[in-house]
């Protein structure tokens, strides 16, 4: 076997370079550093977009993907952006697409999206999934593109070309805001109003030397896509001077009453890019981690029709306005936005404020704009020139003809064409490819017309070009149209100070400022102060904020004749009666709070009693009164029951009277030793007798004869009247058992109380109303403190006689029905005070001990 020879030895020169460490270190990390800034993480000041984000825009315009086609799948733009244009990964690429496509991330979208795009609290599907094409906005920055408006570059490989920024017909930076992290520094710009920032773009124009102040009038500040408010303005004022700044954004929150005994707090906004799912988790370990009192539950309710809808309901007990102020403090419903207007200029990064980000913007689009004349101004010169060698051709078209016919070659009729009619080559060549349907009369009359319509369309452009003013004025035009076609309202509502709702201001006065000079904190339970607790007639109830006195000094309103009204404080209890024969124990806490007034407060605020009272079928609510009182109460049968105040502690409702059968309740009040009660029936009778008669019993009693009713007669009305009450009125309305309920409003009486005699208990008393032809009964009877308000079943005010009559006369005949009557509100005692008219009001102090 033949030996297998070694290979001959190679020459290798060995070269071995020293160099520092440190040097190339510092030399390789500015490279990348440079690279990321520019190429990646930071916005270009014109256009407002990073690289990444205009390639993807030019690239689907150049796709096609105009607002009016149909949607193509993600993945094909991402895969043409990648392929093309943009060297770097898939995510990169999509991720940029996803978030141009969200409306709570960019004020104006400039993608339109088909599919899932993501949430504040969730990541968008796979690009396999979803679809997407320019929204309309994105129009506005990519159009003339084909107009030489902007500078062309290469792209990675010199293969193909790609614009250096977009001609961008808007703000774009300002208008969507920006984020990104760089090497060594990072950028962080709040959305804004376009139509506040086209204002101020426009003033800029018209006014080239404004000040910062003049631009501010027309951009107060960031319009965040989800609205929200911004609480204090000095930071903003501080970024949009040096290009940095802070401000809080803020939920907006509404206090509702979700039902007759539960308060809620309602978001419907949030702050920027803060998800409700990360809302209600912060909350639930806040409330777990006893940071978070007075809240017992959150639900969301959000969904496409009606938007955000987060419903926090409050424990009773709790002031809405201090749990509100505690959610800001412990839960992302406040959030910082710290602004940072680093930006590319000239390929330089730089930081920016609002006038000199508008400055930056304007001389942009003024270049756009200028470019874009002197292109439409060539192609129109060109265009001319074509035709007015056309219409040379035309007019001596059989000679025309015969040149091109008799010459060997096309350069030859080219070359005698110029010589003969003095064209050029470009019309030379122009009119040697004619068609034979150009030769026409009709055709020479287009170009005519054609001329001189360039004609006067190469002027305007000339004289755009030669005057700056209208050049400018050309711009702001555009910009106006632009905000004319997408500009909407404002979202974000700007607060200079932290706002205070008004219970909330009248709470803080009342604390006065704390030992640092601040205002002191609101409470987070609402205060056990005095209030009044109020039944209206129409069974509307609600409790006070305060205990002004409550007088009657004002126009006769809805719900404003009372059936009951109880003097007591925010977090005691009261006792409800029923026709039953029940009392059920209340906390007034958990009824809802009307407005602090003076004078009478609107009931229209307060709940219905069906809706907040559990009551058997055919119960209904007589009135309130105070558990550490002894009350009478009668029934439609003539007993009559002063109950001693031994109410258990340990149980919720309990029996007050043993009914007999098919009887009830039919009034129940406050009774002392010294007052009266008084009787009114169906057949017009009235029996008026000391308490004192009746002895006090307890919860399991019957009770005693009250009146002595007549064959087939009733009670239809029971009172108690104050001792030296000079202003007690007995209203009497009298109608017919035949007629339709409604049909006929009957009469009525208003006779003063003092006219009925004082009679023994268990008598029949005497005669309270005559009854006119085709009455034979009353339909209203009730005895209480003067004036008398009447009203109708719905609460509206109704009208009595003003005359009071003789205590056996007849009434006079009302316009209107009348459903219910109550006492009149001039002279109720104020907190502290016992003045005549307290007891038949149920004016006794729950508050005190028994």
């Amino acid at each position: 076997m033949a030996k297998r020879q070694a290979p001959a030895e190679a020459d290798f020169t060995e070269k071995i370079i020293d160099i520092d460490v440190s040097s190339e270190m510092e030399g390789s990390f500015l490279e990348y550093a440079y690279s990321v800034i520019y190429s990646r993480a930071l916005p270009d000041a014109r256009d407002g977009l990073k690289p990444v984000q205009r390639r993807i825009l030019y690239m689907m315009s150049e796709m096609g993907l105009r607002p009016d086609r149909g949607h193509v799948k993600s993945a094909r733009v991402v895969g043409e952006v990648m392929g093309k244009l943009h060297p770097h990964g898939d995510t990169a690429i999509y991720d940029a697409m996803v978030r141009m496509a969200q409306d709570f991330s960019l004020r104006l979208p400039l993608i339109d999206g088909h599919g899932n795009f993501g949430s504040l609290d969730d990541g968008p599907a796979a690009p396999r999934y979803t679809e997407a094409r320019l929204a309309a906005a994105a129009l506005a920055l990519t159009d003339d593109l084909d107009e030489d408006v902007v500078d062309f570059v290469p792209n990675y490989d010199n293969q193909l070309t790609q614009p250096d920024v977009l001609p961008a017909a808007f703000p774009n930076l300002l208008v969507n805001g920006t984020t990104g992290i760089a090497v060594g520094m990072a950028t962080n710009m709040a959305p804004h109003n376009l139509g506040e920032v086209i204002a101020a773009a426009q003033h800029l124009i018209a006014h080239p030397n404004a000040t910062l102040e003049d631009i501010m009038r027309f951009v107060p500040g960031p319009d965040l896509p989800a609205g929200g408010r911004i609480v204090g303005l000095d930071g903003i004022r501080d970024a949009y001077a040096t290009g940095r700044g802070s401000f809080k954004t803020r939920a907006k929150v509404e206090i509702e009453q979700l039902s007759a005994r539960r308060t809620g707090l309602v978001v419907t906004e949030l702050p920027y890019l803060v998800g409700p799912e990360k809302v209600i988790e912060k909350i639930k370990d806040a409330v777990l981690a006893k940071k978070l009192q007075g809240i017992s539950d959150i639900v969301d309710l959000t969904d496409r029709n009606h938007g955000l809808r987060l419903v926090i309901e409050i424990k009773n007990g709790f002031n809405p306005n201090a749990v509100i102020a505690q959610l800001y403090r412990y839960s992302p419903m406040e959030d910082s936005f710290g602004i940072n207007n680093v930006t590319l200029v000239d390929g330089q990064p730089q930081t920016l404020g609002l006038l000199e980000l508008l400055r930056v913007y304007v001389e942009h689009r003024i270049s756009v704009v200028r470019r874009r004349t002197s292109f439409r101004l060539g192609k129109k010169k060109d265009r001319l020139h074509l035709v007015e060698g056309l219409l040379i051709a035309i007019v001596d078209i059989d000679e025309v003809i015969a040149i091109i016919r008799s010459s060997d070659e096309v350069a030859a009729a080219r070359t005698r064409l110029m010589a003969i009619y003095d064209l050029s080559e470009v019309q030379a060549t122009y009119i040697l490819e004619l068609r034979l349907r150009q030769l026409t009369k009709f055709s020479r009359i287009e170009l005519e017309k054609e001329q001189d319509q360039l004609r006067k369309e190469i002027a305007e452009l000339e004289a755009i070009l030669a005057s700056e003013q209208r050049l400018r004025d050309l711009v702001s035009s555009e910009l106006g149209a632009v905000a004319a076609k997408y500009a909407t309202e404002r979202r974000t509502i700007l607060l200079e100070s932290e706002a205070v709702a008004p219970s909330a201001a009248s709470a803080l006065a009342s604390a006065g400022p704390s030992a640092s000079g601040k205002a002191a904190p609101l409470a987070l339970e609402i205060a056990d102060d005095p209030c009044w607790v109020l039944l209206s007639t129409s069974g509307q109830i609600a409790r006070t904020s305060n205990q002004e006195p409550l007088v009657d000094a004002g126009p006769r309103t809805r719900h404003d004749a009372l059936r009951s009204v109880v003097r007591t404080t925010a977090r005691s209890e009261i006792a409800a009666v029923t026709s039953a024969g029940r009392m059920l124990r209340l906390s007034v806490v958990d009824m809802p709070a009307l407005p602090a007034t003076s004078g009478m407060p609107n009931l229209a605020g307060g709940v219905p009693a069906k809706d907040f009272l559990t009551l058997a079928k055919g119960e209904s609510l007589i009135g309130f009164t105070a558990l550490n009182t002894t009350i009478a109460v009668g029934t439609r049968r003539g007993v009559v029951k002063r109950v001693v105040p031994e109410y258990p502690l340990n149980r919720d409702d309990w029996n007050i009277i043993a009914l007999k059968d098919r009887d009830q309740v039919v009034s129940a009040a406050p009774a002392a030793d010294d007052a009266e009660l008084v009787f009114l029936t169906e057949q017009a009778q009235l029996l008026r007798f000391p308490a004192a008669s009746v002895r006090p019993q307890g919860r399991t009693a019957g009770g005693m004869a009250g009146i002595k009713l007549g064959p087939g007669d009733s009670v239809i009305g029971f009172s108690v009247l104050s001792p030296g009450d000079d202003a007690a009125v007995v209203v009497t309305i009298a109608g017919s058992t035949v007629a339709l309920p409604g049909t006929v409003p009957g009469s009525a009486k208003v006779t003063a109380a003092d006219e009925y005699p004082v009679k023994g208990r268990g008598t029949a008393g005497v005669r309270a109303h005559r009854f006119l032809k085709g009455e034979d009964l009353l339909l209203l009877a009730w005895a209480g403190h003067g004036p008398a308000k009447a009203a109708s079943a719905t609460g509206v005010a109704r009208a009595l006689p003003t005359e009071h009559g003789r205590r056996d006369g007849s009434g006079i005949p009302l316009s209107q029905e009348v459903e219910a009557v109550g006492p009149s509100l001039a002279g109720t005692p104020a907190a502290g005070t016992d003045k005549p008219g307290a007891e038949q009001l149920g004016l006794v102090d729950a508050a005190q001990p028994q």
